[in-house]
């Protein structure tokens, strides 16, 4: 059994890593820090309680989860490594490239693991998008494109609103919208990016658009917090066809509302979010959404960590989708295309 430490009981923690731990096979929550004592004894009166130091060291962990603001990750990750323990981070892996490959260099020369929380990768219509491609019924894809939108017109004290604590849309939604795209058509040529912070006052990104060039494949991946009513989640347009796909995942709402994970009905989109193929000759089918589960990522962390697998989520991954992040950053600042090179 494998003893998993969370740090951070906010969203992140409540609504993904406590419950998703406490649902595999062969993880136990066994400490949580936080200062929200009393939630944590509430919703997990089995786990210790403890200051983030104590959690660190403390002997019986094996695993350390990290579910905190984006600027601690880094430091949080190299304690844990240093300490012996394996971690779980959250996305971003880190707020630069730099930082990742630091702790990805320390993992393994501590002999330890180091797994960026990339749930997307198990969102139903990211897998129904992947089962549509490896199937060739698109025929060559020419244009790929991926919105996540959000109305969020007003600014909180949040540290997502402080640029110096890793905030703005791009690293809190960009990694996801990243990773997905380099699982599906690998390492870019190069990378177009435009970034705003439309709001008024705002101090971060909020608004961003990335181009991923393949040859004359276009991958655009784009967020909004100005949107009310949302662009399509995925649009895919092949020589064969077209896949037009609008809607999120369900787990994080079910999650969120405290709905058990062991729902049978969990991770299965309604028939209404369904996506539709439409055929070069103006056929037109609805495509039936993949069940969603992000349980298979902490599965995969078990594997891994016990038998030696492949870590569901590479910290070469997660490097390089920072990588395209900090050029899409640089290219809106420069104005011009750059090369992965």
């Amino acid at each position: 059994m494998i003893r998993a430490g969370l740090i951070g009981f906010g969203l992140g923690g409540t609504a993904f890593h406590a419950p998703l731990i406490d649902a595999v096979e062969g993880l136990t929550l066994a400490a949580i820090a936080s200062s929200r004592t009393e939630a944590v004894r509430a919703s997990y009166p089995e786990a210790k309680v403890m200051h983030p130091e104590a959690l660190l060291s403390d002997p019986d962990i094996d695993l350390v989860v990290i579910s905190t603001p984006n600027a601690t990750h880094y430091q949080l990750a190299r304690a844990a490594l240093e300490n012996g323990k394996h971690v779980v981070i959250d996305k971003p892996f880190a707020t630069s490239v730099a930082e990742a490959q630091s702790i990805a260099d320390l993992a393994s020369a501590k002999g330890r693991l180091a797994i960026a929380f990339h749930n997307r990768r198990w969102d139903s219509d990211f897998l129904t998008v992947r089962k549509l491609l490896d199937g060739g019924r698109l025929g060559e894809v020419l244009l790929y494109e991926a919105h996540w939108d959000r109305l969020r017109p007003g600014l909180s004290q949040r540290w997502k609103e402080v640029p110096e604590a890793g905030g703005g849309q791009l690293l809190d939604l960009g990694p996801h919208l990243v990773d997905q795209a380099l699982l599906l058509f690998g390492t870019p040529d190069a990378v177009t990016g435009d970034l705003a912070a439309q709001r008024p006052h705002g101090a971060v990104d909020d608004y961003f658009s990335i181009t991923l060039h393949y040859g004359e494949r276009r991958v655009v991946l784009a967020s909004s917090r100005m949107v009310a009513a949302p662009r399509p989640r995925f649009g895919l347009h092949g020589s064969l066809g077209s896949f037009v796909k609008f809607g999120l995942d369900p787990q994080e709402a079910a999650m969120r509302a405290g709905r058990r994970i062991d729902d049978p009905r969990h991770g299965i989109e309604e028939p209404a979010d369904h996506g539709v193929l439409t055929l070069a000759d103006g056929c037109r089918e609805t495509i039936v959404s993949e069940r969603g589960d992000y349980r298979r990522f902490y599965e995969g962390v078990v594997a891994a960590i016990t038998n030696g697998a492949a870590p569901p989520v590479a910290p070469s991954d997660a490097i390089l989708g920072l990588r395209i992040i900090e050029l899409a950053r640089r290219s809106a600042a420069e104005g011009r295309r750059l090369a992965l090179g």
